[in-house]
């Protein structure tokens, strides 16, 4: 499971062509920050995480964010000095690769392509619950969520056909929209003064275990699922290496768009959160959440902005729930393509998935990809067609899946940063960067990811479901798939095998 190279084969514009490449100097940082963060949505993560964040930890929701802030930024420390040494889309698959070696390393990146595919699917099914509810409420017209899941499936195909920097943009237009409508809310409160003035005690990490507004209310305090909710806001923050090939300058962009991701979003984060809680009150807050649980509001947000600035901002957050969720699915949907691409294009899947188009996109890849959202979605409509099972079953469910999949890659990711800069890049080797940073940001990951295992019963409201009860063991199959790949290659491919996680554009 260690078979790391000492001396890594160097795939460079010189090797013969049968890689595929992406656009060159497609993306500058504003592009790649477009195309990640959009991948968090803050506005679905504030709207959907915070009131979990606030049943486990009752008004602490803010403390839980800042820990995840921490842990996050300490993860980015050796995941930033790897992404300098280490440039393709590959990701995480080449990272793991260099460090764990070849079969570990391709068992996260079939891991983790699935994931990103899940994810894009889940969200597509909650982009297609809103967008029901929504129109339904505006006009009384009564569709099912799947036909605007089909739409939404459409018109990210078309997008993946053309440059990306058309898919930037457009994703950026959604991202700016999301944060300033949250931002008009959160100083909303901030200039009203709040239900009752403002408290320091949202931001003590203390409060977060056992608080005791949340027993009141729930009759527990689940300190595992508030921790969790911050971390899953943070899906899709680590996406900046995808996009190396296609920026401008790989290795600044990727320092500079992972530490913006994680501490804006972080700062971020804990305003709105701040904001939620203060606004209805330090102890209401989580009373707030009951009663959305309970069916009382579509979201204890839109009560809130429906106080401090008036009903049009709510009509306003109705609609970017729905585009945020598109702009989300995308950003997964892209990234998903790129992992299948990067696997094809070193033979660990058909190669016809690594052909680009024209315009130098993933087509191949980005075909598949949708082919597999939609198979993945359709299983569960057919499970459940109705509206409310596009988001609590697909959109509920599937996430979790995803989730601990991702984290599981970013904790063997961390150990791999620490052993690459032991073996391989001993003259990059720095005691904080790539040992301490990355062995704390290893334990984080794990650390979240038993959060998620013990808690998924309370985190997917169905604990009986197979589908939730065997999670851990359907994401560990799907990295044994990896793992089986691999071994194959090895047996009866032994060329492609000795090339795996080795094309890079810059080798230092």
């Amino acid at each position: 499971m260690t078979d790391v190279t000492a001396n890594p084969i160097a795939l460079t514009d010189e090797a013969p062509p049968r890689h595929g490449r992406l656009a060159k100097d497609a993306l500058g940082l504003p592009s790649v920050l477009f195309c990640i963060v959009t991948g968090a949505a803050p506005l679905t993560a504030m709207l959907f995480n915070v009131p979990v964040a606030v049943q486990g930890g009752g008004f602490a929701a803010p403390a839980a964010f800042l820990l995840a802030t921490v842990a996050l930024t300490v993860f980015s420390v050796g995941y930033i000095a790897m992404s300098r040494r280490v440039t393709s889309a590959g990701g995480f698959y080449t990272f793991v690769t260099r460090g764990l070696g070849r079969i570990a390393g391709v068992g996260s990146g079939v891991l983790i392509a699935l994931c990103y595919i899940v994810f894009a699917a889940a969200v597509i099914g909650v982009m297609g619950y809103f967008a029901a509810t929504s129109v339904e409420s505006w006009t009384g017209v009564s569709l099912p969520a799947w036909l605007y899941m089909v739409a939404g499936l459409a018109i990210m195909t078309l997008l993946a056909w053309f440059h990306i920097e058309l898919t930037s943009k457009v994703l950026g237009v959604l991202l700016v929209s999301e944060v300033l409508a949250l931002l008009v809310l959160g100083i909303g409160v901030l200039v009203h003064g709040g239900a009752h003035g403002f408290s320091a005690a949202p931001f003590n990490p203390a409060e977060v275990f056992g608080n005791a507004d949340a027993v009141r209310v729930f009759g527990t305090a689940a300190s595992g699922v508030a921790l969790f909710a911050a971390f899953w806001s943070w899906v899709g923050f680590e996406m900046a290496p995808n996009y190396a090939e296609e920026s401008r300058d790989p290795h600044r962009i990727a320092r500079l768009a992972t530490y913006a991701s994680v501490i804006g979003l972080g700062v971020f984060y804990m305003f709105v959160s701040y904001m939620f809680v203060s606004g209805w009150g330090v102890s209401e807050s989580v009373q707030a959440v009951k009663d959305q649980f309970e069916g009382v509001f579509a979201s204890a947000f839109y009560p809130l902005s429906d106080r401090y600035v008036g009903s049009p901002l709510t009509t306003v957050m109705q609609v970017l729930a729905v585009t945020s969720s598109f702009a989300c699915a995308m950003a997964f949907y892209n990234t998903g393509s790129r992992y299948l691409f990067s696997l094809g294009r070193e033979g660990v899947l058909p190669r016809r998935l690594a052909r680009v188009s024209k315009r130098h996109s993933p087509v191949v890849a980005s075909m598949s990809v949708t082919v597999l959202v939609a198979l993945f979605g359709l299983a569960f409509v057919v499970y459940d067609p109705s509206t409310e099972g596009a988001l609590l079953k697909l959109g509920t469910w599937a996430p979790l899946l995803g989730v601990l999949g991702i984290l599981g890659v970013q904790a063997l990711a961390s150990f791999a940063i620490i052993r690459y800069f032991l073996t391989t890049a001993r003259d990059g080797f720095r005691v904080w960067s790539t040992f301490l940073a990355p062995l704390l940001g290893g334990a984080a990951m794990i650390g979240a990811c038993y959060l998620l295992v013990a808690n998924r019963s309370a985190l997917s409201g169905a604990g009986q479901v197979w589908f939730i009860r065997y999670l851990p063991w359907i994401a560990l199959g799907m990295f044994l798939i990896g793992v089986v790949i691999a071994l194959v290659m090895r047996a009866r491919a032994k060329d492609r095998y000795a090339a795996l996680g080795h094309f890079t554009l810059a080798e230092p």
